[in-house]
């Protein structure tokens, strides 16, 4: 069944494009916006694969700018404001709202271990002052913490917070939360952990955040698609796919060497280049012809 919610679906977080003299490739942009919409999915931006905790301000300023200019009318925009100060999460949101975007997401501040009493009040007050609908994002890979259930679900009543995109990669921990808000209306889940793609959407999870489809968007599409007509068996060879594609450019490296595989495989779609942040590096050329080559072979045989 296809849920009506503004806020549902696919939802690619999408890399930030970069030139080589580390300014946003604005060309780039538009081009990865409008691979998206081809497949309509919603652009993600400023999030973990947008290497956001390594940008400068004024580059994130210009990508949001940018991402305003390119939004498709009639679709839904999101961005990430997550920052280890409350009050440039607060004034980022106004820059948010004043630039197209619909909705922002925040992760936890990640200097400090924090009660759950501190991440409560940070998490009220930053919702209080937000200028747009605020998504609560858990991601203990990075920020070293996880924000319990019970807590997510009390400040779920916040008049202003609307979801929470969770990719802490625990299976009990997504069967808990589907139980405690697949029947929402007024709360949504999205899920950041690819593999469990398919189970979450069918199970009743919202929508999808996947880094995959910032160079494959139809496998999501075609795959919340198939769970929207009861094809389940469809929506499993879709997660197959994922699989393959995620493998490709996850497997055996870390995060932030990942996030420069991944900018690779959209090089070799034409999107943008295998340019990141610092201290994030690229790998060495023998490594990059290595996952070229691998990409093209994968392609031929799907």
């Amino acid at each position: 069944m296809k849920k009506t919610k503004k806020y549902y679906g696919v939802i690619v977080p999408a890399v930030t494009p970069l030139r080589p003299d580390l300014k946003l490739d604005k060309t780039a942009v538009k081009r990865i916006f409008d691979n998206f919409y081809k497949y309509n999915v919603s652009p993600f931006i400023l999030g973990t694969t947008g290497e956001s905790a390594s940008l400068p301000s004024d580059l994130k300023v210009d990508y949001i700018k940018e991402a305003g200019i390119n939004k498709k009318p009639g679709t839904v925009l999101y961005a990430g404001i997550s920052s280890n100060v409350l009050r440039e999460s607060i004034e980022f949101a106004k820059i948010c709202a004043d630039n197209g975007v619909d909705a922002v997401a925040a992760t936890l501040p990640y200097y400090f271990s924090l009660t759950e009493s501190q991440m409560k009040k940070y998490f009220e007050e930053l919702a209080d002052k937000c200028a747009l609908p605020l998504i609560i994002y858990n991601i203990p890979i990075t920020i070293h913490m996880s924000i319990p259930l019970p807590l997510i679900d009390e400040l779920s009543h916040h008049p202003n917070v609307i979801a929470t995109k969770d990719s802490d990669r625990n299976e009990e921990r997504l069967k808990q939360s589907l139980e405690l808000w697949k029947d929402r209306e007024d709360f949504g889940h999205f899920l950041g952990w690819a593999t469990k793609s398919a189970e979450a959407l069918i199970n009743g999870s919202d929508g999808l955040v996947p880094g995959t489809g910032n160079f494959a968007p139809g496998i999501y599409s075609e795959m919340l698609k198939a769970v929207e007509s009861g094809d389940h068996q469809r929506a499993y060879e879709m997660q197959k796919l994922s699989d393959l594609y995620g493998n490709l450019f996850q497997s055996g490296k870390t995060l932030g060497e990942s996030l420069w595989a991944l900018k690779v495989l959209m090089k070799e779609k034409g999107l943008c280049e295998a340019i990141v942040m610092p201290p994030l590096q690229s790998l060495d050329e023998q490594e990059e012809n290595k996952l070229k080559k691998t990409f093209h072979d994968l392609k031929e045989k799907v």
